[in-house]
C-alpha cells in the first residue's frame, strides 16, 4: 500500500487532502466539503449513509495529561468530519477496563478499539516489541515511519493482528520515554538494586540485566507506587505528561540518556489504533480509507502536540526543584551489549517476530543509518 499523504504539523505546514473519496460521494450525491477541524484540515464527509451514526467504543492507555486531551479532542472531532456516519466515544486509561485488559476487551467486543502502547502485548504477540520502539533499535521518529510505511512493517502488523480478530489501523507516534527517580541515576552501575517500574518485554529484561529490581505496572499506577515507596524509580512517557501525573511530587530526579538521545531504552514510544474486525469490515471502503488517512494525520498532530507541552513541562519541573542527570556514552556502550542478545532473544520467540526485527536490523545496518555494525552482532542469528 502507498504512503499516504498526512498534515505534516510537525514542519509546520498543514497539507489538506482535498476530494479523499470524491469518486464515491458523487457516485451517492454526496458533497464533501473541505474544513479544517481541530487543526487536523482533513476533509468533511456527508452523504445519505450518516442518516444513522456508527460510534465506536475507545479506550485510551493515557490516564490524564497532554496525551488524554489531545485523544479525546481527536475522538470528539470524528462525527463533524464524517458528517455523522461514524463517531467516536472516547475512555481514559482504566474507565472500561484496566490497561492489561484492553487486549481482550477489543477481541471480545466490549471496546470496539483501542489506543494501547503496543508494547504491552508483548506476552501474546512477540512481534509486538518490533512494533515499539525498543532499547537502542530504530531512534527517530522519522526511521519508524520508514519501518510502517515504507518498508513494509504496517502490513505484517495488520497480518498478525487479524490471527487474533483485529485489524491494526497504524501506529501513532508520542516520543521518548523517561526516567523518575528518588535517588540520582548518573550511571548504569547506579539501576543496580533499585526497585524500578517498566512496562514490560525487553525494556524489563534490559533493566534486569543491568541490576535493577523490575517491575511491571500500568502508567495509571506509577504515581501510587512511587508515594508508597513500593517502588524508587519509574520509566513513564515524556516530561508534560509525567508532570500532570505529578511526578515531581514522588520524585526529585531525571534520567536521561547523553544529549541529543533523550532515551537510550526507548527513543520514540509508540501507541496504536486497532480495530475489532467485525467493526472494521462493518465500514464502507471509503469509510475505511478516511480512518488510515485520519489516524496517520493524528498520529502528526499528536507528536507536535505533545513535544510543545514537554518544552514547557521543563520550565516546570526546573521549578518544582527537579534535578536532571545524563548517562555518558560509557553507559550507552555498556547498554548496548546488553541489549543486542536481547534484541535476538525476543526475535526468536517466533518467525513473525524475526521477520518484523530482520527488517529493522537491515535498515539499522544499512547505508543510511549505519548504527548496528557487523562486529557488534557478531555470534548472533535469527531463526527465519
Amino acid at each position: 500500500m502507498k504512503k499516504l499523504q498526512a498534515s505534516s504539523v510537525r514542519s509546520g505546514k498543514v497539507v489538506t487532502r482535498r476530494g479523499l473519496l470524491k469518486g464515491a460521494a458523487v457516485a451517492t450525491g454526496a458533497v464533501a466539503v473541505a474544513t479544517a477541524s481541530k487543526g487536523l484540515g482533513f476533509p468533511y464527509i456527508g452523504n445519505a449513509e450518516a442518516a444513522k451514526t456508527t460510534t465506536w467504543r475507545i479506550q485510551t492507555s493515557w490516564p490524564g495529561g497532554i496525551g488524554l486531551k489531545l485523544f479525546k479532542d481527536w475522538c470528539n472531532g470524528i462525527k463533524e468530519k464524517t458528517g455523522g456516519e461514524l463517531a467516536f466515544k472516547p475512555f481514559g486509561a482504566k474507565d472500561v477496563v484496566g490497561e492489561w485488559q484492553l487486549f481482550d476487551a477489543v477481541k471480545n467486543g466490549v471496546l470496539d478499539a483501542m489506543n494501547p502502547f503496543t508494547l504491552y502485548w508483548a506476552g501474546r504477540m512477540p512481534a509486538s516489541v518490533f512494533f515499539s520502539s525498543y532499547p537502542l533499535g530504530l531512534r527517530t521518529e522519522g526511521e519508524w515511519d520508514t519501518f510502517f510505511y515504507g518498508l513494509g512493517g504496517r502490513e505484517i502488523a495488520r497480518e498478525l493482528f487479524a490471527k487474533f480478530d483485529m485489524f491494526y489501523v497504524g501506529h501513532i507516534q508520542h516520543g521518548p520515554n523517561i526516567i523518575h527517580s528518588k535517588v540520582p541515576i548518573r550511571s548504569i552501575d547506579d539501576f543496580k538494586g533499585r526497585k524500578m517500574r517498566v512496562p514490560g518485554g525487553m525494556v524489563a529484561e534490559l533493566f534486569s540485566a543491568a541490576g535493577a529490581k523490575t517491575t511491571l505496572l500500568p502508567g495509571s499506577e506509577i504515581f501510587a507506587a512511587l508515594e508508597k515507596k513500593t517502588i524508587d524509580v519509574a520509566d513513564y512517557v515524556g516530561p508534560a505528561i509525567n508532570y500532570a501525573l505529578g511526578f515531581h511530587q514522588v520524585t526529585k530526579y531525571i534520567s536521561m540518556g547523553p544529549s541529543g538521545f533523550m532515551s537510550i531504552y526507548q527513543p520514540v514510544d509508540l501507541m496504536d489504533l486497532t480495530v475489532g474486525m467485525k467493526q472494521w469490515r462493518a465500514l464502507s471502503s471509503r469509510m475505511k480509507h478516511f480512518v488510515e488517512c485520519e489516524v496517520h494525520s493524528y498520529s502528526d498532530h499528536h507528536f507536535a502536540g505533545i513535544q510543545k507541552a514537554d518544552q514547557e513541562a521543563w520550565k516546570k519541573f526546573e521549578k518544582a526543584g527537579t534535578v536532571v542527570t545524563r548517562l555518558s556514552q560509557r553507559d550507552v556502550d555498556a547498554f548496548t551489549k546488553l541489549a543486542i542478545p536481547l534484541w535476538f532473544k525476543w526475535a526468536n520467540k517466533d518467525k513473525n517476530a524475526a521477520r518484523v526485527f530482520k527488517i529493522q536490523l537491515d535498515y539499522m545496518m544499512s547505508g543510511s543509518l549505519g548504527y548496528v555494525t557487523p562486529s557488534m552482532i557478531k555470534g548472533q542469528s535469527l531463526k527465519l
